[in-house]
């Protein structure tokens, strides 16, 4: 795993649905699992929220602490 793509987790927002705006990083367990279990979507959104169903479940969450210190407390996007 690199640098650059944990980053990414908290760089991508979810574009759809109903975390829109809300940052990969913070999409909540229940909804990583929905993903899994009906498919990822194509490209690197569904690798990105591969990835945090991955850590998630693992429970692999603390991997991302820095990374939250230095992104701030998320403020999903305004529609």
């Amino acid at each position: 795993m690199k640098t650059h793509e944990l980053e990414r987790l908290f760089e991508v927002r979810m574009p759809y649905g109903k975390y829109e705006g809300r940052r990969i990083a913070d999409l909540p367990g229940h909804y990583l699992n929905w993903f899994a279990r009906e498919g990822f979507p194509r490209g690197e959104l569904g690798r990105l929220i591969a990835l945090m169903h991955e850590i998630d479940h693992n429970g692999l969450g603390d991997i991302l602490r820095p990374l939250r210190t230095r992104y701030g407390r998320d403020e999903p996007a305004r529609r």
